[in-house]
């Protein structure tokens, strides 16, 4: 699902926030500011935390309060004495000099968990063409994943009251329908082609903040969204794997981020974003399991497992279902973790450069042909995306400095 809570998609306003200078008797103690939270694109990014507790967003850092730490400063009172000067500063560690190399290793294992698990998905749906179950899978595995870290204390199991639960269950079920209907496009076309398509999820989004929540869109942003439109089209008219499943499926998925994005900013809370991603990947896989049982469960029963078994054997295909799993929760938790460390403008080329290696790597690996036209067209419309990301996150830049 095209976080991260949730990867991904979908774009997700920035939510400034940055910590007031504290003030002693004798001066200002400087402190490092915040980040401001970037915004989430793509559906399978679950970057649910960033978009629902802004105000907790600092201090979820592992490194807050070495961050946080007030410089030591050279014109110190007398009246402090030895107890001033003799304070030690802790030691900084080595990721700590050197912040870029963390931030480059978890760019580059969002990258490589997200390839891996399109490769992975797009295979099963080979031999497995069951796109409602696979989503079921998908998010049981990560539901599992979530219990065992909740049953080890990593991390303590947030509280969940009435309340809140109203306020998740429309961000969760925006999130399983755009799921389960990417999923229902990768299994029926190209990833390559899908991913094309979802580029106009920021069509989608500006359209949503004008109309729905009536948000003043820049004509700039707009006309940055031209190329976007332009180039799927282009590559729609002449895609060798196109029909109209793939097509309309990827296209509710980008309004189902779309609307995601709406209810998750009426959704503000102050829990944690891995106990958020926790608490809306359990709601998801209960919308999920029903439609999976209705649309695919005679068929699954009659002959789909006995098929993909024949196929495959019973371990290669549980172990497929649970591998591809496993990487759609981790590549949205790592997505969740990059997001967290880099501006808005930084994550805005990252989920733009994201994109392109997932398509890539795709058409390299499935030996899928794409005529002249619909690689132009891609290119067009992965230009387009970057050209928006860019002036979308200048704009808010200039908003939180004003």
């Amino acid at each position: 699902m095209q976080s991260r809570v949730f990867s991904r998609a979908t774009s997700f306003a920035p939510l400034p926030y940055q910590r007031k200078p504290s003030h002693r008797e004798n001066g200002a103690v400087p402190f490092v500011s915040a980040r401001p939270i970037g915004a989430v694109s793509e559906g399978g990014n679950l970057i649910w935390g960033r978009q629902l507790r802004p105000a907790l967003l600092l201090e979820a850092s592992p490194m807050k309060r070495e961050i946080l730490r007030p410089c030591k400063t050279a014109a110190s009172s007398p009246a402090e004495g030895d107890s001033a000067g003799d304070a030690k500063v802790a030691p900084i560690g080595f990721f700590g000099k050197y912040p870029f190399i963390l931030t480059g290793f978890f760019f580059f294992m969002w990258y490589f968990l997200n390839v891996i698990f399109n490769i992975m998905n797009k295979k099963i749906y080979n031999y497995f063409p069951y796109p409602y179950f696979v989503s079921v899978v998908h998010l049981a595995v990560g539901v599992v994943y979530c219990l065992i870290s909740w049953a080890v204390g990593l991390p303590k199991r947030a509280p969940m009251d009435a309340n809140l639960l109203k306020l998740l269950i429309p961000v969760a079920v925006c999130h399983a329908l755009g799921h389960v209907t990417s999923n229902v496009s990768f299994a029926a076309v190209a990833v390559s082609f899908t991913h094309t398509i979802k580029a106009l999820e920021p069509f989608f989004n500006a359209a949503a903040s004008q109309f729905i929540l009536g948000q003043s869109i820049p004509l700039s942003l707009w006309l940055s969204l031209a190329p976007v439109v332009i180039g799927v089209s282009m590559a729609s008219l002449t895609e060798l794997s196109f029909n109209w499943l793939g097509f309309i499926s990827a296209m509710i998925s980008n309004i189902s981020f779309t609307y995601r994005s709406i209810y998750s900013k009426k959704a503000m809370t102050d829990m944690d974003s891995t106990n958020l991603y926790a608490y809306i990947s359990i709601i998801a896989l209960f919308v999920c399991i029903p439609p999976a049982l209705i649309v695919e469960g005679p068929q699954l029963i009659k002959y789909g497992f006995n098929d993909a078994i024949a196929k495959v054997g019973l371990v290669k295909f549980v172990t497929d279902l649970f591998w591809v799993g496993l990487f759609y929760h981790l590549y949205n938790q790592l997505a969740t973790n990059t997001l967290e460390r880099v501006a808005p403008l930084t994550h805005a080329v990252g989920n733009v450069l994201k994109r392109v290696f997932v398509i890539g790597f795709s058409i390299v690996v499935f030996g899928n042909k794409i005529s002249t036209q619909t690689g132009i067209g891609t290119g067009i419309a992965i230009a387009g995306v970057a050209i928006y990301s860019y002036l979308k996150a200048k704009i808010e830049e200039e908003k939180r400095v004003s």
